[in-house]
């Protein structure tokens, strides 16, 4: 009995190892196959690199890795992207690609962030303007004009530009990474040129003001512009005109004296009339 239980545990260790080997033999099979696979170059960050700058040899290397993971946009060569400036911001070890760099000869800085056919525009701002620092790269603001159109007495407010993306404040092109409000004296919206046009004159017309934006909400609304009149439900806020008034004296007119009292005295086919003045005025 005892022998044929140490036979039979015997046995089945066998098993367990025979199948422990040949798991093993598999995953190194599969490695084996991995390491085969061919391998391509491709340029990663060696450090983060922030929107704006211009790549130079230190920020970027060759690494060759599995052809299947690479990204098919990524770059093989340093050489074809060196001094190309950077739109987005780059993580240490990512992948550089084309998306995240200006086209070639785009330069770097604030230019190389400014699409074709777009203009970058700056506006003077203080702390209320600019939503206590709030405004920063990244986000996007509607630009309100406060003024007296054509000299009018009145003052108004109206919307001159809707959902408009800020990519500089002051001499930064991105937003600090806490979220922190960025106080500056200056903001760099990007804009059309016949906005640009637009913002420029209603600079030099009235009083700016941002309104900040949620960056996902893109409703377009049609305002009318909203009148001082309006913030006083319709009462005006101009006096009314002083109308000049003239005494004027009365002028008594001429009395006409009364007319006489007439006595007709009839005898036959004769009448005699005889006229007598009026004595009601007579003291």
């Amino acid at each position: 009995m005892n022998r044929t239980r140490l036979l039979f545990i015997g046995f089945v260790a066998l098993a367990l190892g025979a199948l422990v080997a040949f798991v093993v033999y598999k995953n190194l099979q599969t490695r084996s196959g991995a390491n085969n696979e061919p391998g391509a170059e491709v340029v990663l960050a060696t450090n983060d690199i922030q929107v704006g700058a211009k790549l130079a040899d230190r920020d970027i290397r060759l690494a060759r890795i599995p052809a299947s993971v690479a990204p098919p946009t990524a770059y093989h060569s340093t050489s074809t992207i060196i001094g190309r400036g950077v739109i987005l911001p780059i993580q240490r070890g990512e992948f550089i690609l084309p998306s995240k760099l200006a086209a070639e000869n785009g330069g770097s800085g604030l230019p190389s962030l400014i699409p074709p056919g777009m203009r970058a525009v700056s506006v003077r701002v203080n702390e209320v303007v600019a939503v206590a620092g709030f405004v920063v790269p990244g986000t996007r603001v509607d630009v309100l004009l406060t003024g007296n159109p054509s000299g009018a007495n009145e003052s108004q407010t109206t919307t001159v530009l809707k959902n408009v993306a800020v990519i500089a404040a002051g001499q930064k092109l991105e937003r600090n990474a806490a979220g922190e409000p960025q106080s500056t004296p200056v903001i760099t919206l990007l804009v059309s040129p016949d906005d640009a046009q637009r913002l420029t004159l209603a600079s030099s017309q009235g009083h700016i003001q941002l309104a900040l934006r949620n960056p996902v909400d893109t409703k377009e609304t049609n305002l009318p512009a909203t009148r001082a009149n309006g913030l006083y439900g319709g009462v005006s806020l101009t006096p009314p005109p002083i109308r000049s008034t003239s005494i004027k004296k009365a002028v008594q007119a001429p009395v006409a004296p009364p007319a006489p009292y007439k006595v007709e005295v009839i005898r036959g086919n004769k009448t005699d009339e005889t006229k007598f003045p009026d004595q009601s005025g007579a003291h």
